[in-house]
C-alpha cells in the first residue's frame, strides 16, 4: 500500500496535493473528493447504493485531520466530514481520477444535473 510522504491543502486552489512513497503526486480537487467521499452517506452501504452529488463545483476544504497512521479526515466548507480518507484510497482516486471524473460528469448529464450549486434566493 502506498504511503503519502507529503501532503498539502491549497486552500487557494481548492486543491489537496499528495505524493506517495511510490514515486506518485496527485492534484486532487475539492469538488473531485467530495463527489466520491468514502463516507457512507456518499458510498451508501452496500454494492450500488452511490448517491450522486451534485452541486459541488465551488466547495472548499477547511481543514485535514490525520486518523491514526492510516488515513486523513476531509472538513469541506458545504459541512461535509464524515469521509475518512484511507491512504489506498487517496492513492485510488488519483490513479483514477481521469475515469471516475469522466463517469461522474456522464452520471450528472444523464441525469440532468449539474456541478454548480443551485442558485441563492433572494431574500
Amino acid at each position: 500500500m502506498p504511503t503519502p510522504t507529503e501532503i498539502r491543502l491549497i486552500r487557494a486552489e481548492r486543491l489537496l496535493e499528495v505524493a506517495f512513497d511510490d514515486g506518485s503526486r496527485f492534484r486532487l480537487p475539492a469538488e473531485y473528493l467530495r463527489v466520491e467521499s468514502p463516507s457512507a452517506e456518499v458510498q451508501g452501504h452496500g454494492p450500488g447504493q452511490k448517491v450522486l452529488v451534485a452541486g459541488r463545483r465551488e466547495v472548499g476544504m477547511l481543514r485535514l485531520e490525520p486518523v491514526g497512521h492510516y488515513a486523513i479526515r476531509i472538513a469541506f466548507d458545504d459541512l461535509h466530514d464524515s469521509g475518512i480518507y484511507s491512504w489506498d484510497y487517496l492513492h485510488r482516486l488519483g490513479v483514477e481520477q481521469a475515469e471516475r471524473w469522466a463517469a461522474y460528469e456522464a452520471a450528472l448529464a444523464e441525469k440532468g444535473l449539474s456541478r454548480d450549486p443551485p442558485p441563492r434566493r433572494k431574500g
